[in-house]
């Protein structure tokens, strides 16, 4: 599978997409306003205790504050708790902490009123953005990421990832890890690190002692609501978390992110494999001209179309999403139970894109096409897993319900991808409001008696738009019918015009001259 990362630099910020066999499956924006990422450090003060839920509301420092639950908590809060009342009356934070004895650990069942006073200040992570009108949710226990390790201070444990599958291979980062592991700090070997060197570990590990070491010399004399560290920018997160062998092509446009991904690049060996592209032009922007914004316009609207003519519809309630699938108007030489196979295949593959595009978190409901055979359900589930295995965020798919009802809960931690298409309506001009079809019958009615009985017109050609026309002749019995029957000497046509508003009417002869009414 070929991957390409395209970068676009503009006024308001970053757009970043990325692309698989050409086809667009995430989007990412970074704006120059967003003040609270995943991954941003705090120093914090509690503001209210929630008993009930065994949690709290942090401040921050923001106009929301953040929410910790007790199972946030880092098992080691309590010597954190120590360190930082400690390092904010002396300088020396990085000394204080190396001598820190990592005991009494915290309980897992406990509760929160009991552990975390308070008037004390403790340092936070962001671990999910703020949504709607929730505040970030945040935790103690903190992590440093970078491209090989994750480290954990107030922690004395190596874990490996799980996705590295070989045992001598697990076995050598293990060891290589524990004798590079820094004093009261855990290490979290991430896939990326499998078959790296010794040298690439412990330079990993140094520039995240480095991040650490500028958290603790800010924490001196430090107040209430400031940012001890601001995690990485998406490019170099996603640069970080995705480059792997996969990726062949990396597109952007402004010359100080090529230089930056460029350093990283040679940085970890990768600069001879993946192919670097500074594009360069005012005539149309770099999505333009790689279709990005053609893809874009294509996938993020409520009907989704599929190759075979099928498609997707897309909506969003307050406590889920809902996905339903229908076949359109495709015709096959398949049973129905095999055709239904086949499109809810073709389906759960464009599904598996959408929720990665659109970023969709929480609960998210799939209403497949109806398939009586077992077997079937499972093919079914067994493909829409393997389409979903590529997804980063954590996400569980239960089986299919007898309905062919898929349920699916994916990891939320910022705000889905949104993309709002400005155009403005034209039977409203934008205002949102207009006439229902109701009323405008009736302002006909009123001006037919008038031509009809006062004026003693003989004949009138009604000109609408096709939408109020469908209503006028809808059915044997219409309404244009029963206005024939009510003036029996009287002609009366309608015509079409597609340029009128669900509100606008007008009245002519038959030799086609305007009415002034």
């Amino acid at each position: 599978m070929s991957q390409q990362l395209i970068i676009q630099k503009h006024q308001s910020g970053i757009d970043i997409a990325i692309l698989e066999d050409r086809k667009l499956v995430e989007l990412h924006r970074d704006s120059s306003v967003d003040s609270i990422t995943v991954g941003d450090i705090f120093l914090a003060k509690p503001r209210k205790l929630l008993p009930g839920l065994n949690a709290s509301f942090i401040n921050i420092g923001s106009n929301k504050d953040a929410f910790l639950h007790y199972t946030d908590l880092g098992i080691h809060f309590k010597k954190q708790i120590e360190f930082v009342e400690a390092a904010i009356q002396k300088s020396d934070a990085a000394a204080i902490f190396e001598k820190i004895i990592l005991n009494d650990a915290l309980q897992k069942d406990g509760k929160i009123v009991n552990v975390l006073p308070k008037k004390t200040m403790l340092m936070v992570q962001v671990v999910k953005e703020p949504i709607s009108t929730k505040g970030p949710r945040i935790t103690t226990a903190l992590s440093l990421a970078g491209r090989y390790v994750v480290v954990i201070p107030f922690d004395a444990n190596t874990t490996i990832s799980r996705k590295i599958s070989s045992l001598d291979e697990r076995t050598r980062l293990k060891n290589i890890c524990e004798a590079l592991r820094p004093a009261n700090m855990g290490i979290i070997v991430r896939t990326a690190a499998e078959g790296c060197l010794t040298i690439d570990l412990q330079n990993d590990i140094n520039d995240l002692l480095l991040k650490w070491q500028s958290i603790c010399d800010k924490l001196y004399q430090a107040n209430t609501g400031i940012k001890l560290l601001s995690e990485d920018n998406k490019t170099t997160t996603l640069l970080r978390d995705l480059m792997n062998s996969s990726f062949d092509r990396i597109w952007v446009n402004d010359a100080i992110i090529h230089k930056e991904i460029e350093l990283f690049l040679s940085k970890i060996e990768m600069s001879t494999t993946v192919k670097l592209d500074l594009y360069v032009s005012n005539k149309i922007t770099l999505f333009d001209h790689l279709g990005v914004n053609q893809q874009i316009k294509g996938s993020f609207s409520k009907h989704v179309n599929m190759e075979s003519g099928s498609y997707l519809v897309v909506e969003k309630t307050e406590a889920m999403h809902v996905i339903d699938v229908n076949s359109g108007h495709q015709m096959t030489q398949l049973s129905q139970e095999d055709s239904a196979l086949h499109i809810n295949k073709e389906a759960a593959t464009e599904i598996a894109r959408q929720i990665r595009l659109r970023d969709l978190g929480g609960l998210i409901v799939i209403d497949f096409i109806d398939m009586k055979m077992t077997t079937n359900k499972s093919i079914l589930l067994q493909h829409f897993r393997d389409k979903m295995s590529t997804d980063r965020a954590r996400h569980s798919i239960l089986p299919l319900s007898k309905f062919s009802i898929c349920e699916i809960t994916r990891e939320r931690t910022r705000p889905e991808v949104q993309v709002l298409h400005d155009d403005t309506c034209h039977q409203c001009n934008g205002s949102g409001k207009q006439n229902d079809t109701p009323n405008v019958i009736n302002y006909i009615e009123k001006k037919l008696k008038y031509l009809f009985v006062i004026n003693n017109h003989k004949q009138v050609v009604l000109h609408t738009n096709q939408y109020v026309n469908a209503f006028i002749t809808k059915g044997f019995w219409s309404i244009l019918r029963h206005w024939k029957w009510n003036y029996l000497r009287k002609s009366i046509t309608t015509k079409i015009d597609t340029q009128l508003l669900n509100h606008q009417c007008n009245f002519y002869t038959a030799d086609g001259e305007t009415i002034v009414l």
